[in-house]
């Protein structure tokens, strides 16, 4: 057995490390490592609990209006505030606006160029997508950052700037719509509606959203196969069969995702044992066994704490290992839907377990799936009706923020003490997927999802295997251990 160290990765926010031991050509264990510590949590003990509000959107210039309404709905937990609809509307539209961009720059950006890597040359689809997606000469990244760019004018909008707004606030949205903005940001959401439609996926959006199993997938997929992109990677992934690659845990989890004040887009729950079950925060807990942590046991976010402890005996990787119920779940799109119980998704898993090809699939469906609705919450702006109560001070209270970010579940754990932060407590989605092994020796969801793909024994380059299952999760690793 050989042991083989790969990274950094390319195309990835931050720094990763994975250590693999390859046996016979395949990989028996993974180990994956956070190398960078950050500290964000340290950094705001001792803060005043708005203060929140302008430190962990820096956590991330990726997710940093998820991170800011994170912390927007602990610090109203903490004030007993809700929002007006106004600004409910207008804090679901703007974490949309980040998630959308965010699915469409990993699939653009950072997971189809991978296919025009040379060990692809004998593919009979090699050139077409060497043409479309191979870095800095494919014509994709020519065609998809101007449609980006102009779709995040709608944080400006919505926003006011992106990333680090400080508009989310724990009673609403500082940044009011009127009637003149609301055309635009139609309009805006309208050239983007376009973009997918023609570009993506050569098809109408509620097409997609209606494709309802892995046959019905294939079928839609092989005439647009050449002049779309969603279908052109669904030819790529049958033909490498990625459908059967990087299953972890089939246990996920979903905080819920874009809340009226009753009911949310994507319900909370927890999809394990084929069934789905209620969701419960109190069972998590942060084990830091293999992390460079102090610590003996584990905690629950509301009482735990991240201090360094860089020569712990037996560690290897900043990361903690977040369980629920003692147990490895993944998060993110492929959790929510499957959650919520999209029919294909559900399909795809059913059939394959989780795969890369169903990840990207769930990425995808999203956008189908809430562009509509963000031209429904459009429509449903209240001109002349508040989008903000006003903050209150805080003196001893605890509040918990949980979102859905593109890559998945994101919470905030506030503790105050005589007005001013106590303690502070983030569980990132990448926290969550990338975690080292616990006390049981258990490994984290990638460590999982790497066992038994195939890797060469030398060589300094991540085989293309490890590289599309280590995509699929779309790691942001300034965010695992800010």
């Amino acid at each position: 057995m050989t042991r083989r160290i790969i990274g950094p990765f390319n195309r990835v926010e931050g720094d990763l490390e994975v250590t693999l031991d390859i046996e016979s050509g395949r990989v028996r264990a993974a180990y994956v490592n956070s190398p960078m510590y950050r500290g964000f949590e340290q950094i705001l003990a001792g803060k005043h609990p708005l203060d929140a509000l302008v430190f962990v959107p820096r956590i991330c210039g990726i997710c940093s209006v998820a991170q800011s309404a994170a912390a927007a709905q602990a610090l109203a937990q903490c004030m007993g505030i809700q929002p007006p609809v106004n600004g409910r509307l207008a804090a679901n539209l703007t974490v949309a606006a980040e998630n959308l961009a965010d699915h469409l720059s990993h699939f653009y950006l950072f997971f189809m160029p991978d296919f025009a890597r040379d060990g692809y040359g004998d593919r009979p689809w090699f050139a077409d997508v060497q043409s479309r997606f191979k870095s800095v000469t494919g014509s994709a990244a020519g065609d998809v950052l101007p449609v980006r760019a102009k779709f995040m004018n709608v944080m400006g909008y919505l926003a006011g700037r992106w990333p680090h707004t400080l508009s989310l606030q724990p009673g609403g949205s500082t940044r009011a719509i009127e009637e003149a903005e609301k055309l635009r940001l139609k309009i805006l959401l309208s050239e983007f509606r376009g973009f997918l439609e023609q570009t993506l996926f050569g098809d109408r959006l509620e097409a997609v959203t209606s494709l309802d199993s892995e046959a019905a997938l294939y079928k839609w997929m092989k005439p647009r196969a050449k002049r779309a992109d969603f279908p052109r990677f669904l030819n790529i992934a049958r033909d490498l069969g990625l459908q059967h690659i990087g299953r972890a845990t089939d246990r996920f989890i979903s905080y819920g995702a874009y809340s009226d004040g009753e009911a949310a887009l994507f319900p909370a729950g927890l999809w394990a044992d084929d069934r789905l079950q209620a969701l419960d925060i109190g069972a998590i807990r942060e084990d830091v066994t293999s992390s460079w942590m102090t610590g003996d046991h584990s905690l629950h976010p509301s009482e735990g704490y991240t201090l360094p402890l860089p020569d712990k005996e037996d560690a290897y990787s900043w990361c903690k290992a977040p369980r629920l119920s003692g147990q490895v779940v993944e998060t993110g799109a492929l959790a929510r839907q499957m959650v919520a119980g999209h029919p294909l998704v559900r399909d795809l898993v059913g059939r394959h377990g989780a795969s890369v090809t169903a990840r990207v699939v769930a990425r995808m469906l999203e956008l189908a799936l809430v562009l509509p609705v963000m031209e429904t919450w459009l429509r449903q702006f209240l001109p002349g009706d508040s989008y903000c109560h006003p903050a209150t001070e805080i003196e001893d209270a605890r509040g918990v923020g949980l979102v859905e970010a593109a890559r998945g579940g994101l919470g905030h754990w506030l503790d105050v003490r005589n007005g001013k932060i106590y303690n502070y407590q983030i569980i990132a989605p990448t926290t969550w997927n990338f975690s080292p092994r616990d006390a049981a020796g258990e490994p984290g969801a990638l460590e999982q999802a790497l066992v038994g793909l195939e890797a060469d024994e030398g060589g300094n380059a991540a085989p293309l295997a490890v590289q599309h299952v280590v995509r699929s999760f779309d790691p942001c690793m300034v965010c695992t251990v800010h």
